[in-house]
């Protein structure tokens, strides 16, 4: 294959022990998706021939994971030989014999890292002709990280572990960023001269600069002054440091797009979610999934959307939606719960207190207060009263109920599934709808109303009710 052939090998074999977590370590999610899921979009990023992952701990989850999200990565399985030089070894042997481009090697753990940097690392590589190319950065505290070293001239010696360091290699301030650029050749042979000779007994990728050194080839380090994009998840700490920084780019971007944040340290979106300009979000809101927002919409304050369809000029406020379209200028909260299967048409609205469940609830309509909706089909134009509740369960199964348009549900009604309240008909307050209602007609299920005068005097004398209806006896007989 042609020189600029270019693979990725993501390695992802570690058991992330710091973790203290059944979950992978890879598998453990910042901004709506796995710290690998990250890594093996970068990798697509840069449109390589070939993406290799080096899975072990937790193969199964791990592979399938990836599989999921990019299913046309090689799976390649770490033997029992340890160390990162090792798994690099065995993702070679994956690779096409004829392969004789460059080979990118990334972090499973390491989410941050971006194509604009890569492909200027691997422009710089083949344009300078090395053989390896380290990226790399400047820490005032290097502690626990392996350092470039350099000699007097500023030329690239190799590198060298914390644990293999002397006191004076410590007190070097550049370290690996462990996110490497090889000639595919090159490495092959420097990898078959490793051994595990070390502190840590593992065969260490980073000794193929040492290797490719000693035969004349050309090996350097790039300096990158943005840390985070070779910040590594080991503990949950840094997994949160990681996933606030990501957080931070996210918001970035979408006020550099021409959305509102008010509040950016409250608001958190994940990395799927779309935005168009002239959005307004407000403090504590939470944007999750595939959620995608229409321009003019306005979100929060303490609002969750997951995998939610919000149009053009919408307001949602105080609320939590998951999996739900919501039309153009409706209105949805304060307090609602949108759970999943609802469509809410234009300048309709779900209010205060109301559950909707499952259900379509048409253009104009509104549910203003205080109810539950569950498999209900709302046409156009109707209301439904405070206090109504669809009853959708019988116990065994869910049965739906349709109301048609220009429908006046009166509050306090309880409609029993399945049940259809045709176009135009009206309900009365306090109304049990048990059977359908015919267009145009009034449903009430009324008793006619029983006064027992005295009844409180008799039954519950001495009360403060008794004694405001004493006075009240005496007030009207003086008029009298």
């Amino acid at each position: 294959m042609a020189e600029h052939s270019l693979a990725v090998i993501i390695l992802a074999a570690g058991q992330g022990t710091r973790m203290k977590s059944t979950l992978p370590k890879v598998l453990h999610p910042i901004g709506g998706r796995s710290l690998i899921a990250h890594v093996l979009d970068t990798a697509a990023g840069l449109q390589p021939e070939q993406v290799i992952a080096v899975v072990r701990h937790e193969r199964e989850r791990v592979a399938g994971a990836i599989l999921e999200h990019a299913g046309a990565t090689v799976i390649v399985d770490q033997d029992e030989v340890p160390g990162t030089g090792r798994a690099v070894e065995q993702a070679l042997a994956a690779l096409p014999a004829e392969f004789d481009g460059t080979v990118v090697v990334l972090s499973g753990d390491v989410p941050l890292i971006d194509v604009a940097t890569l492909e200027s690392l691997v422009s710089g590589h083949r344009e300078q002709g090395r053989e390896m190319t380290i990226l790399s950065a400047i820490f005032e505290n290097p502690t626990g990280l392996g350092r470039i070293l350099r000699d007097a001239s500023g030329a690239m010696t190799g590198i060298v572990e914390e644990k293999d360091a002397t006191d004076t290699q410590r007190k070097i301030t550049e370290i690996n960023g462990g996110i490497y650029v090889f000639a595919r050749r090159s490495l092959e042979a420097a990898l078959a001269q490793i051994d595990t000779n070390n502190a840590q007994a593992e065969k260490y990728l980073t000794d193929a600069a040492d290797r490719i050194l000693a035969g004349g080839g050309r090996v350097d380090a790039v300096s990158t002054r943005d840390h985070w994009l070779i910040a590594g998840v080991n503990d949950r700490v840094q997994l949160s440091a990681v996933g606030r920084e990501l957080n931070a780019r996210t918001v970035e971007a979408h006020q550099r797009a021409g959305v509102t944040i008010q509040d950016p340290t409250t608001t958190w979106i994940d990395a799927d979610v779309s935005i168009d300009a002239d959005v307004v979000i407000l403090p504590n809101t939470y944007l999750k999934g595939a959620t995608s927002i229409a321009s003019g919409a306005e979100i929060g304050p303490d609002t969750t959307l997951v995998d939610c369809e919000v149009r053009e000029g919408a307001r949602i406020r105080r609320s939590e939606v998951t999996l739900a379209v919501i039309g153009a200028g409706a209105e949805v909260g304060p307090f609602s719960f949108i759970r999943p299967g609802t469509e809410l048409g234009n300048k309709g609205k779900i209010g205060a207190f109301v559950e909707v469940k499952n259900s379509q609830v048409g253009d104009g309509s509104k549910v203003p207060h205080l109810s539950y909706i569950g498999d209900t089909e709302v046409g156009d134009g109707s209301n439904v009263g405070a206090g109504t509740i669809v009853a959708n369960y019988d116990g065994v199964n869910k049965h739906r109920t349709v109301i048609g348009d220009a429908v006046r549900i009166g509050s306090k009604n309880v409609l029993i599934a399945p049940v259809t309240v045709e176009a135009g008909a009206y309900t009365a307050a306090g109304t049990v709808v048990r059977k359908g209602v015919p267009a145009g007609s009034l449903a009430m299920s009324v008793a006619p109303q029983r006064n027992i005068a005295g009844w409180v005097a008799e039954n519950r004398s001495g009360t403060a009710s008794a004694e405001a209806a004493e006075r009240a006896e005496h007030a009207k007989g003086s008029v009298e």
